[in-house]
């Protein structure tokens, strides 16, 4: 439905239910209006039409979407030879960078890195003939829509605009007004398949409890005919401490979530595609737009926040017509939350059974063989883990995507060689040399060798000499045992104490000494007087 309106140049606004085939439904149309060199060889287009700057743009909320687009986009445009480029953050600029100067078609990217390359100049938009805001009503919750207002008035005002989205929220019907043309609406859906979600996707909604719940996921997972399978968590900590808990429990599992470096990310997400793992435990940045073949299970771990979130969630499964399962688990403090998501979705889970890992309910509707514990059998550990997977060094930026410690290369530095004469100290005493004490120069590594008893601070004493205060050096050797012991006082005396050199004559005169003024207080009257 949507090829031929695209095809045309009229702006569109799709929206079709999850794994239903968006990406095509926007890419093909893009391929086509870009002029590459093979057009000028079959004489569609003239030579001046070539040009290095992008003439297309795609945006995504999210980076693990943007390389999926990115890989389906260059699947697509091979044989015309497109070159699709993807602009993302976590990654450095410098590839990004020289890949623009040598020339791209298309480029897809998220809203951050793309406002940062054009500010700095690096990226031009003005020769972009069509725009596509993939997964419209992500980019507005996520508050990306100041950026991607900046960004569509870098671009043309002749041009084609195409939003595509499997919700459609007022805020994009809104955003459609202010910068499109006309656009034609366009809304796909199975004469036999009336319901929010896809009707190939089986679902199922229980009431466990938070303690139990690692318990039921690691049975879940162990049920009959199970493939790949996705975790969700509502937030980063949960996520990593699922991940680790199933890979206690003998499951090969990933995790995907915002407190991971890009190469973490990026690695779990390779071993999920290539088999390496089999469970990937994931906050929502993986809710949206992201295909993996073969995902049969998704366990809601918590519930999600919204029915948007439900519909994006589920819907990793039962893709491109296979069938596939979908699991909530939601506590009794988000019941009120499940409910609204029921009753906005018509959904016939409006009080979920209560469930716990050892009810025989949750064994006969899942097919979790009898007698399954929560950890897998040793004969059944096949996969070969994440750490199968090599980590790409993708010379991160740092921000909020820190490095994990697998992906943080070591470097191992060989400090050169002292080149410089060690500082040389000689013992003095009172700005004196001491006698018979300096037979040759000390440097610092023989002082620092030469004994092992701790130095003895030198120690002062103030005396006043005639008047004026002079600081005495007292070491350790001239204080007598008796003296020693006694706590020290600053002493006023005109007179140098025992342990003082004798009195030094100078020639300037004494300071005048002041006369201090006293009133003789009255006597207090008496009973007498």
């Amino acid at each position: 439905m949507t090829l031929p309106v695209a095809l045309s140049g009229s702006d569109v606004i799709g929206q079709a239910k999850t794994g239903t085939g968006k990406t095509l439904g926007f890419g093909l149309p893009l391929l086509e209006r870009v002029t590459v060199p093979a057009d000028v060889e079959a004489g569609r287009a003239k030579p001046e039409q070539l040009t290095d700057a992008p003439q297309a743009l795609v945006v995504v909320p999210t980076r693990e979407l943007c390389q999926q687009v990115t890989n389906d986009l260059l699947t697509a445009g091979k044989v015309r030879n497109v070159r699709v480029l993807a602009i993302y953050g976590g990654r450095a600029y410098e590839p990004q960078v020289e890949a623009l100067k040598k020339g791209v078609d298309v480029i897809v990217g998220t809203p951050g890195r793309l406002l940062d390359l054009a500010g700095q100049r690096k990226l031009s938009l003005a020769h972009v003939k069509a725009l596509v805001l993939d997964e419209a009503d992500e980019m507005l919750d996520l508050g990306f829509l100041p950026d991607v207002e900046k960004i569509m008035n870098m671009l043309p005002a002749k041009r084609q605009t195409m939003l595509f989205s499997a919700t459609m929220p007022g805020a994009v019907i809104g955003l459609a007004r202010r910068y499109m043309s006309q656009p034609t609406h366009i809304r796909a859906t199975s004469p036999d398949d009336e319901g929010a979600t896809v009707a190939n996707i089986t679902q199922h909604v229980f009431r466990a409890h938070s303690m139990d719940k690692p318990e039921m996921v690691s049975r879940i997972l162990q049920a009959d005919g199970r493939g790949l399978a996705m975790v969700f968590c509502r937030t980063k900590r949960t996520a990593a401490d699922i991940a680790e808990q199933l890979e206690r429990r003998g499951f090969a599992s990933g995790a995907v979530h915002g407190d991971l470096g890009q190469g973490a990310r990026e690695q779990a997400l390779r071993a999920f595609r290539n088999g390496k793992v089999d469970v990937l435990v994931c906050t929502d940045v993986a809710a949206r737009g992201i295909d993996v073949e073969g995902v049969t299970h998704v366990i809601n771990y918590q519930s999600p926040e919204d029915e948007k979130t439900y519909l994006h969630r589920v819907g990793r499964t039962g893709r491109a017509g296979a069938k596939g399962i979908a699991i909530t688990l939601v506590d009794w403090d988000d019941i009120p939350r499940w409910k609204l998501i029921n009753k906005a979705l018509d959904l016939p889970f409006d009080e979920p059974e209560e469930t716990y890992s050892t009810s025989e309910h949750l064994y006969e509707l899942l097919n979790i063989p009898a007698g399954t514990k929560g950890i897998l059998p040793r004969a059944e550990r096949t996969r070969a883990g994440l750490r199968a997977e090599e980590v790409e060094d993708l010379g991160e930026t740092g921000g909020r995507g820190r490095r994990s410690a697998a992906s943080a290369p070591v470097v191992t530095e060989e400090r050169p060689a002292r080149t410089r004469t060690p500082r040389q100290r000689r013992r003095t005493r009172g700005g004196a040399e001491l006698d018979g004490e300096n037979p040759a120069p000390v440097t610092e590594s023989e002082t620092a060798t030469a004994t092992d008893e701790p130095r003895t601070p030198r120690r002062r004493r103030r005396t006043r000499v005639n008047g004026t205060a002079e600081a005495v050096a007292v070491t350790k050797e001239t204080v007598a045992p008796e003296a020693e012991a006694k706590p020290r006082r600053r002493t006023r005396s005109t007179a140098a104490t025992a342990e003082a050199p004798p009195a030094v004559e100078t020639t300037e005169p004494k300071p005048p000494t002041r006369r201090r003024r006293t009133r003789t207080a009255a006597p207090e009257p008496t009973p007498e007087s």
